[in-house]
């Protein structure tokens, strides 16, 4: 299982997501405090229980590896998630006044880039068993 691509694309997926709990994704102002704050996974509910689904979908799906189609499948639904996510800290960061991106916030891009080629090196694993299968 370890040694297809698709496995390191997903741990790869998983890592970044839970770095996410480390690094910041904005930092800035708000509105009644004047002190720097920095936005990540473990500021709201949502993102950290949105972090945890992404990371913990990558890890489990590397498991799934005999079960191609359900493993493609959840490599849809993670980079769903992650688009959701991205979309979470964006509407968080409409509430500061003034701040900037910080350079992690790439691990987000990361995460989607991850999983879009993990699911194609399982779309070659499905078309190279229907070759092999094939009666010549």
């Amino acid at each position: 299982m370890i040694q297809r691509i698709q496995s390191i694309w997903l741990l790869l997926a998983a890592a970044c997501a839970f770095a996410g709990f480390k690094f910041p994704y904005y930092s800035g102002t708000r509105l009644n405090d004047p002190a720097l704050y920095e936005l990540n996974a473990t500021s709201t509910l949502f993102l950290m229980v949105a972090t945890i689904a992404v990371g913990g979908l990558a890890l489990i799906n590397i498991f799934l590896f005999k079960k191609r189609t359900l493993q493609l499948r959840l490599c849809v639904l993670g980079i769903l998630l992650e688009a959701g996510l991205i979309f979470l800290y964006y509407r968080e960061t409409t509430t500061f006044t003034q701040g900037t991106y910080s350079l992690t916030a790439i691990l987000h891009s990361i995460i989607v880039l991850a999983f879009v080629l993990a699911a194609r090196g399982i779309n070659k694993d499905s078309k190279l068993l229907k070759e092999s299968d094939r009666l010549r």
